[in-house]
């Protein structure tokens, strides 16, 4: 059972199978800091161990964002001053990066405002992204004199292709939730008053199919996102889906669908 107990930035809340993540740094526009980062590191290795949970949601407090990114007063000074400690913390950003994208239930981004540099980055990694229609979107790391962190490139080239990855970069351009949701960044653009209806429906869905079923298909999909070959890719997912063949689940819903 995830404990819930206090964190400084960030809370979570667990619920009917659903946990939910919220950012709390609004004045800031709910920027990453390491204590954000700490916080979700050990939000999401609570989680892990918590098989009964479905799914989880992210979301920032407030209306204005879901989260800025990268907390730049951590990066004003000499490139002296900082060694080693922003190596470090590059590493911190990946190892955050990639929790919700190894987290064993699904996980849906709710972005509620601004999703942009590390905030975004972070959304991308999520396996859903539902936005408000007025949300607003982008990278825009060139403009304080930065690249891309937390590999984050490979991820962007994935989601939106090379071309789009490398001019909302390379401009330091924004862009908005309808715009996201034509190139595949986001799955759903929704008018702000229809968000949390939109999210509980999702949620609602993955719910109410087979619960093993969807955490062995995104076994599945990201095996095939890291394999080397579509031959490697094909064996591991045959491998699980005998393993889910071989479940009480699989037994029960095919039955269930056999008697309608």
């Amino acid at each position: 059972m995830v404990s819930e107990t206090a964190f400084e930035s960030i809370s979570l809340d667990v619920t009917d199978g659903v946990a939910t993540i919220e950012f709390h740094r609004p004045e800031v526009y709910n920027a990453l800091n390491d204590t954000v980062m700490l916080d979700l590191l050990r939000a999401f290795d609570e989680i892990q161990l918590d098989r009964s949970i479905d799914v989880v949601v992210i979301t920032g407090e407030g209306d204005d964002a879901f989260s800025a990114g990268a907390d730049i007063s951590q990066y004003a000074g000499t490139a002296e001053e900082h060694d080693p400690r922003q190596k470090d913390r590059q590493e911190l950003f990946y190892e955050m990066y990639r929790k919700p994208f190894e987290c064993h239930a699904p996980v849906i981004a709710k972005i509620n405002g601004y999703c942009v540099g590390g905030g975004l980055i972070f959304a991308m990694y999520c396996d859903m992204r539902i936005a408000v229609d007025d949300a607003k979107f982008g990278v825009p790391v060139t403009d304080i004199g930065q690249i891309p962190t937390g590999n984050s490139t490979w991820r962007a080239i994935e989601l939106v292709g090379e071309a789009k990855a490398k001019e909302l970069v390379y401009t330091a351009g924004m862009i908005g939730a309808d715009e996201a949701e034509r190139i595949g960044l986001v799955n759903h653009a929704v008018p702000r008053e229809e968000l949390d209806e939109t999210v509980t429906e999702i949620v609602e869905a993955i719910q109410s199919t087979g619960r093993s079923a969807v955490k062995n298909s995104k076994r599945a999909f990201n095996h095939a996102v890291d394999a080397e070959t579509a031959e490697e890719n094909r064996e591991f997912e045959s491998d699980v889906w005998w393993e889910q063949f071989a479940t009480d689940e699989r037994e029960r819903l095919v039955d269930e669908f056999n008697e309608k």
